[in-house]
């Protein structure tokens, strides 16, 4: 009998146990990260896709087929391993989207009609029992085209939610991993046992295909290029910021950075209207949750992408990956809701996407300006400084004439108010009446007027900024001579720091007016200025730091004017 040495460490890690010291493939280690080892998932992946075919498995004879492409991450759940998402694995070690799921995704786009000639239905037979009569249509799944969905399939999720809007406090979820397809061109094959319109049919599995397949849908996952339905609501828009980073140091522009800013946004001004519990399930409705059985959100996500360049900052430890994008996101109903539903949930989606965009960003350090526009003296002296901030602005001229609701400084506690307004509008759709006495007061971000003061005002130019300044140093100096003392929040809890959330936002809101069109006098023509609205977002509490930037405030109003809470 032969003897293999360390057998144990020879068996490959799709067949080991989840189990800690044999194989877990969520857990992120950070000991061997710091040593520069593989992990588990990074292992699991390298043996998959090297004993899988090189060449795709072909469908069979009278099968029609399309491809699709991915716009950016596309993931089934196996269902094999605890605790992990991995795809599904077909013939020849190819992932697969079962012929099964396409049918239950197909028929969601169907007509009742539709769904009995393409899908089947429960007949009554001649001794009163059911029968199942097949449809004309067999669904055959999808493979991936190429080889290029053999790269990056190491994804990172990072759940910050509580975290970021101060539901559990400086208590920040980790990092986990999954295992998903990267931009995959899909090639779907269906068949028929009889004459079909092949258009009709193409046109239905286009309708299914919009409202996104797989598992994770409404984060961004499993979205389509190019489909026949029309979005809810969509606008175009252009950022730059710091990129997430992979398990293997690259740097990844993720989509779901909208949808998990957008989100927030909405727990925040729920949690300024009614209790807790309320306000978390008002946004499990809109955008799914794992709460009891779980819910599936009325809300998906796509981001079109239009140009993306990726990049580097810094040097050393304080190098970071980048972005630079423009796109158009798109906010499509996974349901069919009544027209006065549907309405006012399109009134919403639109006022959290604005609201975002007028107070902070999307993505890595949302909650600042960035310095590399607004302070750029911040980076003349060393290049070994953390790259601070992310900047965001609509793009387009339909979003610059209908998305930019603040054109002036004085019209900013009305679009506040506004948004709220439309908040109410849908929480007494969904049966919760609005109760501001109720306010989760324990949350950091609830967005009420005994938790917030938002300041403004009107900045000349990018580095005309006066509060991007008080990040790094004293907001008022100080003076012996008579006795004023130096005001700070540099280093303070307010600013916050790597470990823990800060309670101030600052941003640099770009200024578009509109003009007369000469050659259309009736229609309104946008002008970017190298204006920008400045806008300081504070989160008071108790603490004597915060006391003192408040009397600063106050005092100088010249500086900047408060704009929401309005005082009578």
């Amino acid at each position: 009998m032969v003897k293999i040495p360390d057998i144990n460490n020879k068996i490959p890690m799709m067949f080991r146990a989840q189990t800690a010291g044999r194989c877990q493939l969520q857990r992120i280690d950070t000991e061997r990260t710091r040593n520069k080892e593989k992990q588990d998932v990074e292992l699991w992946a390298s043996e998959w896709i090297e004993k899988s075919y090189p060449e795709a498995p072909q469908f069979g004879k009278g099968v029609q087929t399309r491809p699709y492409q991915i716009n950016w991450r596309f993931v089934t759940n196996a269902g094999q391993d605890d605790g992990i998402i991995r795809p599904v694995i077909g013939a020849y070690g190819w992932p697969y989207y079962p012929g099964s799921s396409m049918k239950g995704i197909f028929k969601t786009a169907c007509t009742d009609e539709q769904k009995r000639r393409f899908c089947g239905e429960k007949i009554i037979n001649k001794h009163g029992g059911e029968d199942w009569k097949p449809g004309i249509l067999r669904f055959h799944g999808g493979y991936p085209s190429g080889e290029f969905w053999r790269e990056n399939l190491v994804d990172i999720v990072h759940p910050q939610q509580p975290w970021q809007v101060g539901i559990e406090d400086n208590k920040s979820g980790g990092a986990f991993a999954l295992i998903s397809l990267y931009q995959p061109e899909l090639i779907f094959g269906i068949s028929a046992d009889k004459s079909v319109d092949w258009d009709e049919v193409w046109q239905v599995w286009e309708t299914a295909l919009s409202k996104g397949i797989g598992c994770r849908v409404s984060t961004g996952y499993g979205q389509f290029n190019k489909t026949s339905e029309k979005p809810l609501y969509s606008a175009r828009l252009k950022g730059q910021g710091m990129a997430p980073k992979l398990l293997n140091g690259e740097g990844e522009f993720r989509p779901n950075m909208f949808r998990g800013a957008i989100r927030g946004h909405a727990l925040r001004i729920f949690g300024g209207l009614t209790d807790e519990t309320q306000a978390i399930n008002l946004v499990e409705t809109l955008f799914g949750g794992i709460q009891g059985d779980g819910t599936v959100g009325l809300l998906a996500m796509s981001f079109e992408e239009i140009s993306l360049t990726l990049g580097n900052f810094g040097r050393g430890s304080y190098a970071v990956p980048t972005y630079n994008i423009e796109g158009k996101l798109n906010w499509f109903l996974t349901q069919s809701l009544p027209e006065h539903q549907q309405k006012a949930l399109t009134n919403l989606i639109k006022a959290l996407t604005q609201f975002a965009m007028v107070f902070g960003g999307f993505g890595k350090s949302w909650r600042r300006a960035g310095h590399r526009l607004f302070y750029p003296d911040y980076y003349q002296q060393s290049d070994r400084k953390a790259l601070i901030g992310c900047h965001w602005q609509w793009t387009g001229k339909r979003s610059l004439i209908t998305d930019v609701k603040v054109r002036k400084i004085d019209k900013v506690g009305g679009f506040i108010d506004d948004v709220r307004r439309v908040a109410m509008d849908w929480m007494e759709l969904q049966g919760v009446a609005p109760s501001p006495e109720d306010f989760c007061q324990s949350w950091r971000e609830a967005w009420h007027p005994d938790n917030v003061q938002v300041w403004g005002r009107l900045a000349d130019e990018a580095e005309d900024s006066r509060a991007v300044g008080w990040f790094h140093g004293p907001y008022r100096r100080g003076d012996r001579q008579f006795r004023i003392a130096e005001g700070t929040i540099y280093q303070s809890h307010l600013t916050g720091k790597v470990s823990q959330v800060g309670r101030v936002w600052h941003r640099m809101y770009p200024l578009v007016v509109l003009k007369k069109d000469p050659n259309n006098p009736q229609k309104p023509l946008p002008k970017n200025t190298p204006q920008f609205l400045e806008f300081f977002i504070f989160f008071p509490d108790n603490s004597q730091d915060s006391d003192e930037l408040l009397h600063f405030l106050n005092s100088e109003q010249k500086l900047f004017q408060k704009l929401w809470p309005q005082t009578s």
